[in-house]
């Protein structure tokens, strides 16, 4: 069975393909296609209730598929029960036995899989420095600080070799210094072993600072699979777009000439380049792209432009925030260096500029991410 394959240090590929899951009444993933690669660090990301956590479920055996099927390393798994997939899970809550030591604790795979004592004791005291946690075997987990009960349970998940390490949220319960130094210590784990893993947050910059790829996840489809740069930069949907990090969203009715458009935004004449589509579009732009100037002659050569109102002049120690009152009555986001909008102030009018090419046009769905 496929617990019993051998592990390599490059991981397991897992295959989803045409997946849905569907409950009485209503649907929890639709049509989900994704390829996990051996070796790769993948992040299913996503408001709640978006599909991630039903889709780690169907991976991990825990839940029935509606339709569709899933391979591990090219073998179908759909009737395989979850014990037998050879997966270590590690979710938010620790679920740690509370009257054993740590050894037992992370023992206690081994010895349902009927490993010999002493190969027990050796792969313990391997995955505790991997963790951090060498000689803290005979602690109970209440004498364990709550960073250091995440690490016993992801020893435990990790100590009889899983063919990939699935983890459902499991930083959520932890402050965030914390979890921000948990966060370096799961990349360094999976650099070191080498095994797949896929993770399951909403947080976008935990995503970020984790993945090789991100699945953004919206009404039980993924909306755009990528790395990190893709996605932010490049971002295919309106969701996508809003929901990886802070912008600024100009809409209107495009005219398009091949692939150029022309976007009129009440006043301002916007143009790029895109490919066509039809309908309403919404202008998309990254607040570290956006350039404040309080006088017109002082936007930089080659910038497109609309004039803002300052509704929030934000200090942030390395730099500044600013939120803007758009002609439409929406709001904009710039955030840069302390000299970016220097001078400007709440109830300044001014006027927010930016390169052409680095404003995304995307179909205007009307959808913005909520979390």
């Amino acid at each position: 069975m496929l617990e019993s394959s051998t592990i390599t240090k490059t991981g397991t590929r897992i295959d989803i393909r045409n997946v849905s899951k569907h409950y009485a009444g209503s649907t929890a993933v639709e049509d989900i296609d994704l390829t996990i690669e051996p070796g790769e660090f993948l992040t299913l990301l996503g408001p709640s209730g978006s599909g991630k956590t039903t889709t780690l479920n169907l991976i991990a055996g825990f839940t029935d598929l509606s339709a569709g099927h899933i391979e591990i390393d090219g073998e179908r798994v759909d009737n395989i029960p979850s014990h037998r997939r050879g997966l270590g899970v590690v979710f938010q809550h620790y679920a740690l036995f509370p009257h054993m030591s740590v050894e037992d604790n992370i023992a206690f795979p081994l010895k349902q899989r009927k490993v010999a004592k002493a190969e027990q004791k050796r792969r313990v005291a391997e995955v505790l420095e991997t963790v951090g946690l060498g000689g803290y075997e005979n602690r109970q987990p209440a004498e364990l600080s709550g960073g250091q009960q995440q690490r016993v349970a992801f020893a435990r998940a990790m100590v009889f070799e899983p063919r990939a390490l699935l983890m459902d949220e499991p930083l959520g319960a932890l402050d965030k210094n914390l979890r921000e130094k948990l966060q370096l210590e799961i990349k360094r784990i999976h650099q070191d072993v080498g095994r797949t893993f896929v993770f399951v947050t909403h947080d976008q910059e935990e995503a970020l600072v984790l993945s090789d790829r991100i699945a953004i996840f919206n009404n039980g489809r993924i909306e755009q699979v990528g790395a990190s740069h893709e996605l932010y930069e490049r971002p295919r949907t309106l969701f996508v777009a809003t929901f990886m990090g802070e912008s600024t969203v100009l809409r209107g009715e495009p005219e398009w000439h091949g692939t150029e458009w022309t976007l009129g935004f009440h006043g301002a004449a916007l143009r790029g380049t895109a490919e066509p589509f039809s309908g309403p579009a919404a202008l998309v732009l990254r607040p570290e792209d956006i350039h404040l100037s309080s006088r017109e002659d002082d936007i930089p050569a080659g910038h497109q432009y609309c004039p803002v109102t300052i509704t929030q002049s934000i200090y942030l120690g390395s730099g500044r925030k600013f939120e803007l009152a758009l002609a439409d009555g929406s709001t904009g986001i710039v955030r840069g260096p302390l000299a970016r909008g220097a001078g400007l102030e709440a109830g300044d009018r001014a006027f927010a500029s930016w390169r052409p090419e680095r404003g995304s046009l995307l179909p205007d769905t009307g959808s913005r991410s909520t979390t």
